[in-house]
This record gives C-alpha cells, structure tokens and sequence, in this order.
C-alpha cells in the first residue's frame, strides 16, 4: 500500500513553526464562543511546562467541547494541536485551514489510522501541544462518564515520555445535538439563550515514569492511570450531576449497560499498580 501524500506533508508543517493565523483566530474568536454559553477555565498546569510538548488528554462528551477546549487552551497559554476526522480534513477550505494550523488527521478504523501517531510523534518532537480523545469517540455511557478507550494514546505517551496532561470538561453536550442536522441546528442557536455552563480543568500530569514502553501490561496500565485522572478531574465539573447529565438529547445513543471506565465517576484511590486494569468495564 503507497504511503499517503497527506502524512509527509503535515510531518513538515508540525514539525515548523506555528502558523500565526491559528493562535489569532483563538484569540479573537473566544467571545464568538462566548455566545453559547458561560465558560469557566481551571487550571494545576505548572507554566513551565508551556515551553515543551504536551499529550493533553480529554474526555469526549459532543461535538461542541473540542471548540470549548479550545478556547480553555488559549486561556491557559497552550496552543492546541487537534486530532480531526479524515473527512474534516480533506473538506474544501476548512481541510487546507486545517491542516496549515497544524492539525493531524486520523482516519479510525481505516488501514492509515495508525499513521496519524506517526504525525503526532513528530508534533511532540519538535514541542507541540496535541490534544486527544483517548476514547476515540464521544461516550456512549448513559451518565457520559469517560470510556476505558483505547491504548494508542498511552503507547504514544511512553515511547515518547512528554508530559500527559489530563483535560476534563462538562456542558459541552448541551449546546449542540449528537446527530441529525436539524436538531444540531436547533440545539446550537437554543444554547445563545439557554447559556449552559461549560467547563474546563486541566490537570496535574499523570505520572507514568515507573512504566515502560513494549513491557506487558504498561499500556494498560498507563490507559488506566490517564483515564481515572481525568474522571477524578470530571467529578467537580459535575458535582450536582453524578449520575446522568441533566441535559436529554435524545440523538445521542447509549448502552444501557454502561461503558465507563469507573461507574458513576468512582475512582478506586489510591489506584493499584495492576490490579486496577481489571476493574475496567468492557
């Protein structure tokens, strides 16, 4: 299989200087954001780690939060590089925008998806600050509590030992619809009277120095560490909702079951070196 012109490419552009135009358009575009609802940013981020490469891991909660995120990294002097879908990218004039800003593309499920760390490794080699979804997807849990997710992320983290910062955010679900144009549409414009709260933490980096890279159990581990710090970050953002959010939408599809990774938020303290892997569902 011919190697994809597109990763060349943004491996030269991440591995540059940062396109002026991206951070500009953060600056000048939080108070558009500002529209949709009452943004609050907390941050444990030390400041002199703004200066090296950042793997900042959030949960996915809708299709809103990664502008949320996005403004709360403006406030705390972080330059964010996403991780966006293939068909984003490869849009007309939003694609090129894009990928000029330093953006990665990743194709899930797709036979190039794992060309997207590739990318990635190479932000994080030349300082950049890129954020990811561990879980991969917005969650499916009923009370939208993070996912165990996938051990890409973790992997990436200790090959490449850059500091994993944990995001946690709420209330971005209620300004826009899970799916169906209409609804998130209509959910969006509701939201400049409705005014949800939407809210951001970042926290202390996981500590991950006692794993390593390729040995049995480390990526598990680490997965399971970066996960549960970012729920335990969750738990005040959402203090009055600890079961299921307040806000229905009824687009957005759920397991009954349940899929997070701590039920309810409830994170085993302190966590175990190894047992605690198997307290993950799914």
């Amino acid at each position: 299989m011919s190697r994809p012109r597109w990763v060349d490419e943004q491996v030269r552009i991440v591995s540059g200087p940062d396109w002026p135009v991206w951070p500009m358009l953060l600056r000048y575009g939080a108070p558009l954001v500002s529209l949709f609802g009452r943004i609050t940013v907390t941050s444990e981020l030390e400041p002199g780690l703004l200066n090296g490469p950042l793997l900042l891991a959030a949960n996915h909660i809708g299709n809103f939060d990664t502008t949320v995120i996005a403004i709360g990294c403006r406030r705390v002097g972080v330059v964010p590089k996403f991780l966006v879908t293939g068909g984003i990218m490869a849009a007309p004039v939003v694609g090129p925008f894009l990928t000029r800003s330093g953006h990665i593309r990743v194709d899930r499920g797709g036979p190039d998806a794992a060309l997207a760390l590739e990318v990635t490794a190479a932000a994080l080699r030349h300082g950049g600050h890129v954020v990811v979804y561990p879980e991969g997807r917005i969650s499916l849990d009923p009370g939208l509590w993070p996912e165990r997710g996938r051990t890409g992320v973790a992997r990436l983290a200790l090959s490449t030992r850059v500091p994993v910062i944990p995001v946690s955010q709420w209330g971005a679900h209620e300004v826009t619809a899970y799916e169906g144009a209409k609804a998130m549409v209509r959910t969006t414009a509701s939201a400049i009277w409705r005014q949800p709260r939407l809210a951001v933490h970042f926290g202390v980096p996981v500590r991950l120095e006692d794993l390593e890279p390729g040995r049995r159990g480390d990526a598990n581990r680490a997965r399971t560490r970066i996960t549960a710090a970012i729920t335990e970050g969750l738990r005040p953002l959402r203090a009055a909702e600890p079961e299921l959010p307040r806000f229905h939408d009824r687009t957005r599809p759920v397991i009954l079951a349940g899929t997070a990774a701590f039920p309810g938020g409830r994170v085993p303290g302190p966590l175990p070196r190894a047992a605690v892997d198997l307290r993950l569902r799914g």
